[in-house]
């Protein structure tokens, strides 16, 4: 696939497979509806002469906002046909961030999926001088009379002249690897998203180290549940799509366990908190089991595991354990790798800190991980697990034809063909991050002899959770220490299920409130437990932070009753936060707050 647009690669694939289905999506009813590669391509060249018709020049900016569905991908790939740029924005991006977005850019043309994201996108209209329509792709939107806008169906009409068939040949045929193909935006240290800058040759390069890694073909299936707007599922796609793969988008997230047991994935990306949650389920689900459940499931989770312990040195497993596992496997494991389908062959996990406890068991169960570390400015993956590493803290091997070494300050800088074009408009910035052609990653990490990568450290103050979002915590807490009812507010969210906050009252606001309770009389310590107090503060915080995307809003709250000081540790000589020192001291706090599911991923 070398040197190859991706779009040419999925040309190729329509006339190669023809008829056999490439995409799946689900009707209002959960069945799932086959688009075969034919009418996959077909589809890319009507939505790419419909944009046309619309006006879309080379170069200039379209927004899809959306959940995953067939529409978003077939439009990816019409825009790179018209050497237009896409502007992928999460589907519950807020109005606030998604004016800002769209001005930046100038983009042209919103493309939504739902009702929620076009309610957000019409009111747009006013604030975006550039944007001229918006498009939706369910067909159930109800649209708005007084927005320009219409349903995908009515935008294809418009491309249906065969003068946009002879100008889609023209400006296809010019289509380079060097042009831009998407602008990502990614959270900033100072709360201002940067907008991600990756060519065609970015994504191309991307295919073809996961080609030379990982070990897939036309006869695998993949899940698509992941965001689109996210690097990691976007790249992946790509992947599975240029392998001729075929690959079903689930639209709710929260339904990809359902999802697996139906689609049965031989392949598939994902997060540790899908890991995460599955673990959680089935030690929930063995710990109401009988007894006799109980003592099979330790007894083969343990033959997994003396199994797994001749994998890790990769020595022949003992005739009698092999014999003993095939028993353990048959009456328990494979019921296990069953609620997940039961066909998968390996899945990839990014985005965040997977304990080794959890690929352990998963493991042992018979399900290999393929643990890897990237970023937006890399395409995501910059080192993935081989095939046969199943012990080790690393984070992967180096990708194939990626240069990486480390730097100042122990940083991870990375080199090659996947490594972003510059942050959009913010040339000083991208100054900032790039050194002699290398990319610095803003993580600390060590490379050992044989090209594993361990991260140590993240240099960079941005939190990512177990989902894999990045979150600008300074943009967080500056926006919720105006409140005269806070004097200091941590954000707490690093590899963790939401994000969380530890807050210290203003003492004035918090003293007139304690009278207004009728708890003046209380020591401090007591009246930061009160529900009712606690409650207060988690409105006020709600209302503060409504703007704000679901993922970066602080689902709940601990009042802490003295400050940070420099005397305690918790603030440096110049008042900033030392968010591991805090993280330290204040950590059953901090677990009180994730010892439920109430808060929402």
């Amino acid at each position: 696939m070398d040197n190859q647009l991706l779009t040419t690669i999925i040309y190729q694939n329509s006339l190669k497979y023809g008829s056999r289905n490439a995409l799946f999506y689900q009707k209002s009813d959960k069945s799932w509806t086959p688009i075969s590669w034919a009418a996959f391509w077909q589809s890319i060249e009507d939505t790419a002469k419909a944009l046309l018709a619309n006006g879309v020049k080379q170069g200039d900016k379209v927004a899809i906002m959306s959940r995953n569905m067939p529409e978003w991908t077939i439009s990816d790939y019409a825009l790179q046909l018209i050497r237009a740029v896409s502007v992928p924005l999460f589907s519950s991006t807020s109005a606030a961030q998604a004016e800002y977005m769209l001005n930046e850019t100038e983009s042209v043309i919103c493309l939504v999926g739902e009702q929620e994201q076009y309610d957000v996108a019409k009111t747009l209209f006013e604030k975006v001088p550039t944007l001229r329509k918006i498009v939706a792709f369910d067909s159930v939107v109800k649209l708005d009379d007084k927005s320009s806008s219409e349903h995908l169906s009515d935008f294809l009409k418009s491309g249906s002249d065969n003068n946009y068939a002879e100008q889609l040949k023209l400006v296809s045929a010019d289509a380079q690897d060097s042009d831009l193909c998407s602008i990502l935006y990614t959270s900033g240290t100072s709360g201002e998203p940067k907008g991600v800058m990756l060519s065609v040759s970015n994504f191309r390069h991307c295919v073809t180290i996961h080609d030379l890694r990982i070990t897939i073909s036309d006869k695998d299936v993949s899940l698509c549940f992941l965001p689109l707007s996210h690097i990691f599922e976007r790249g992946w796609t790509f992947i599975a799509l240029s392998n001729g793969m075929t690959s079903y988008y689930l639209r709710n997230p929260k339904e990809v366990v359902d999802a697996v047991q139906v689609v049965k994935p031989t392949v598939m990306c994902s997060v540790p908190r899908f890991f995460e949650k599955t673990y959680e389920g089935v030690n929930a689900k063995i710990a109401r089991s009988s007894k006799t459940k109980q003592a099979m499931f330790k007894w083969a989770i343990s033959m997994g595991g003396q199994r797994f312990n001749y994998l890790c040195i990769k020595q022949p497993v003992p005739l009698g354990l092999r014999i003993a596992y095939a028993i353990a496997d048959k009456l328990v494991l494979s019921k296990g790798r069953a609620v997940l389908g039961g066909n998968f062959r390996f899945m990839v996990c990014g985005g965040a800190a997977l304990s080794l406890d959890i690929i352990h068991f998963f493991e042992q169960v018979g399900i290999h991980i393929k643990i890897g570390y990237g970023l937006t400015e890399t395409v995501a993956s910059v080192t993935c697990f081989l095939d046969d590493d199943i012990n080790t803290s690393s984070v992967g091997k180096i990708m194939p034809t990626l240069d990486v070494k480390i730097g100042d300050n122990d940083e991870i800088m990375v080199k090659g063909g996947t490594v972003f074009q510059g942050y959009y408009k913010k040339p000083e910035l991208t100054a900032e991050v790039m050194k002699d052609g290398y990319f610095c990653t803003g993580d600390a990490g060590r490379l050992d002899e044989n090209g594993y990568l361990f991260l140590t450290d993240r240099i960079k103050d941005i939190i990512k959770t177990s989902s894999g979002k990045y979150i600008a915590p300074q943009k967080i807490e500056s926006l919720l220490s105006g409140d005269k009812y806070i004097e200091q507010i941590t954000i707490i969210g690093s590899e963790r299920k939401y994000v969380t906050a530890l807050v210290v009252p203003a003492a004035v606001a918090f003293e007139e409130l304690m009278k207004e309770l009728g708890l003046e009389k209380m020591k401090k310590e007591y009246q930061v437990k009160e529900l009712a107090v606690v409650e207060f503060y988690q409105q006020r915080i709600n209302e503060l932070q409504k703007d704000l995307s679901p993922y970066e809003q602080v689902k709940k709250i601990v009042l802490l009753p003295a400050e940070f000081t420099i005397q305690t540790g918790e603030l440096t000589p110049s008042l900033k936060i030392k968010r591991r020192v805090v993280a330290e001291q204040f950590k059953v706090e901090i677990e009180i707050m994730y010892r439920d599911s109430q808060g929402k991923s």
